[in-house]
């Protein structure tokens, strides 16, 4: 059975593991960021279970800033609940689930969120070999990102409502 619920904090490790199977060291996110975004914006960071099973999440603030800065991904403080804009820091699927869907079902709930919530939209930042996987749901490459995270060259996406 299927479940999409927030995440708590005693989801910490499942979805650290998950987080370290899915991205290189350069890039993943520490145990002490997700302690700061599971305190501080609980309701912005999603699981999808399968019978009691962590097969993935997605995660991100909410900010008035249109595109993302590597301050927003240190900084968990930085959350403005009243903010514009949805970001995605992060969706990972476990190796074992993955190329069955989970990854677009997360994606659409949050985006079905954001637009309950009102917002302008969702920011994201990828790679560019997963340009065209955004542009399924609507994301527009808006070039080169000023990110630097992991050392990496990252693309700004934006989906506009």
């Amino acid at each position: 059975m299927e479940n999409l619920r927030n995440a708590a904090l005693n989801d910490l490790s499942a979805i650290s593991a998950i987080e370290n199977v899915c991205f290189p060291p350069n890039e993943a996110a520490s145990v002490l960021s997700f302690t700061k975004r599971l305190q501080i914006y609980p309701q912005h960071f999603w699981l999808l279970e399968i019978d009691g099973q962590l097969v993935g999440y997605v995660n991100g603030m909410v900010t008035n800033q249109p595109t993302i800065s590597d301050e927003l991904f240190s900084n968990a403080a930085l959350h403005d609940e009243l903010g514009e804009w949805q970001s995605i820091f992060g969706i990972a699927v476990a190796p074992g689930y993955r190329n069955q869907g989970y990854a677009s079902q997360l994606m659409r709930h949050l985006i079905i969120k954001a637009k309950e919530e009102k917002r302008k939209g969702v920011i994201l930042t990828c790679k560019s070999h997963l340009i065209t996987y955004y542009q399924r749901f609507g994301f527009t490459d808006m070039g080169v990102s000023q990110s630097v995270h992991g050392g990496e060259v990252w693309h700004d996406m934006t989906l506009t409502f």
